[in-house]
């Protein structure tokens, strides 16, 4: 739901998409105005799957990433995996405003690689994250502004180009899809980021996923892996999953938000309800850390102070606002995770769904040797009564956001083996 170029625990979660309101001048075949239209051209083949290894981790690097091919000649840039948020975008030479230093050199887009505002894509772009759309002229660009709650923001362009991937039936493919290519990015942080841009996951029309679908390249299912000890894999189509021993849940769908959420969900510390509910839960491999709203916040910190060994000492540490230390300094979860007990989601969508979250689901091992709650306050960083399930919950589980069926699944995996039929990334 945000992008992270700010410290992990300076996350923003929650973006807004605005219309860009004043047009700047056009230079030379670069679209940052202006420029010829182009429809979204689009791969047949018959639906098949594809995996793509991911890198990085929860603590220190705070982020899980992919890497994608993207253009004619396919390039390779390093995308933000985030099931929180529907456009895919990369920082662009359209020209560049302001950008930060990326991994990769910036895209460059030219004027047929536009898409228009009529577009039905862009449409629905703006429909779904502003509820309105207009276009003053057939010709022009789809223009956007995304805002995020740090006061960070990304303005682009939307172009299209293609991806080129290679499906577990042998098929190599190109669809040519639609993404941002941000020109002006405003965010909290001057240091390097370890990505190009952003890879939207979520359940718009604009969605890579949804495109994939559209252009009949994969089922509308993907689904991710991310492993503790770092890396993992990334899917679209849904060959790989184990329908029948996954453990499954509703989605509860919302007219006004594109979210992954299974709705509702009663807490549990061990087995001792904590009498408090998270009212909307949403899945979001777009943050690093879980965000609990302020009351069952409060209630599992008073449970777990309530329930720890003298043995551990409260402690300040950087990294995050609550950590504990031992008698000699962790060196991982696993050193300390006998003193916690597990968490349990009981998720009252249809048939109540269990979702067990033992304490490497919810610690991390700080540089200082500190155990530190990866769940934080929700309220604190503006998402009210929104609950998110972020990457450190969902490590060394497979966890299948299935649109084809409105259902989301998890099930314990060993995230660090990526499947046989290999990697789709073609770099």
């Amino acid at each position: 739901m945000a992008p992270r170029w700010a410290p992990p625990a300076g996350l923003v979660l929650v973006a807004l998409l605005a219309l860009l309101l004043a047009p700047a001048p056009a230079r030379g075949d670069k679209p940052v105005r202006g420029g010829a239209s182009s429809s979204v051209a689009g791969a047949e083949t018959e639906p098949s799957s594809a995996v793509f290894p991911l890198y990085g981790d929860v603590y220190p690097h705070g982020l899980y990433y992919v890497a994608m091919s993207i253009g004619n000649p396919p390039k390779p840039y390093f995308l933000d995996v985030d099931t929180g948020s529907d456009l895919t975008w990369l920082q662009c030479d359209a020209p560049c405003r302001s950008c930060n230093k990326v991994p990769h050199p910036l895209y460059r887009p030219t004027k047929n690689k536009l898409v228009p505002c009529v577009d039905q894509l862009c449409a629905s772009l703006h429909i779904d994250l502003t509820g309105k759309h207009k276009c003053d002229s057939p010709y022009e660009q789809c223009d956007y502004v995304i805002k995020y709650a740090d006061q960070g923001s990304s303005t682009g362009v939307l172009v299209h180009d293609s991806f080129a991937l290679r499906l577990a039936n042998g098929s190599v493919v190109r669809p040519s899809l639609a993404f941002g290519c941000g020109y002006d990015q405003q965010v909290s942080s001057g240091e390097m980021s370890p990505t190009d841009g952003m890879l939207g996951l979520g359940s718009g029309s604009v969605s890579l996923l949804s495109q994939f679908k559209q252009h009949g390249v994969t089922k509308n299912v993907v689904g991710h892996c991310l492993s503790l000890r770092g890396g993992g894999f990334l899917f679209f189509g849904d060959d790989l999953v184990p329908y029948q021993r996954v453990t499954w849940t509703p989605m509860a769908r919302s007219a006004l938000r594109n979210y992954y959420s299974p709705g509702s969900a009663s807490l549990y510390f061990g087995d001792q309800s904590l009498r408090v509910k998270l009212t909307e839960v949403v899945f979001d491999s777009g943050s690093s850390f879980t965000y609990f709203a302020a009351q069952p916040y409060q209630a599992l910190v008073t449970a777990l102070k309530g329930d720890l060994s003298r043995t551990l000492k409260e402690v300040s540490d950087r990294s995050l606002p609550l950590c504990w230390k031992g008698k000699k300094p962790f060196k991982s979860v696993l050193d300390v995770k006998k003193e916690f007990k597990s968490l349990v989601l009981n998720f009252a969508n249809g048939k109540k769904t269990l979702m067990e979250i033992p304490p490497e689901n919810y610690l991390i091992v700080t540089k200082y040797g500190n155990a530190c709650l990866g769940i934080l306050n929700g309220s604190e960083v503006g998402l009210k009564d929104l609950s998110i399930l972020g990457d450190i919950t969902m490590q060394d589980q497979m966890v299948i956001y299935d649109n084809e069926k409105g259902q989301i699944g998890w099930i314990r995996a060993p995230c660090d083996r990526i499947p046989k039929f290999g990697s789709s990334a073609l770099l």
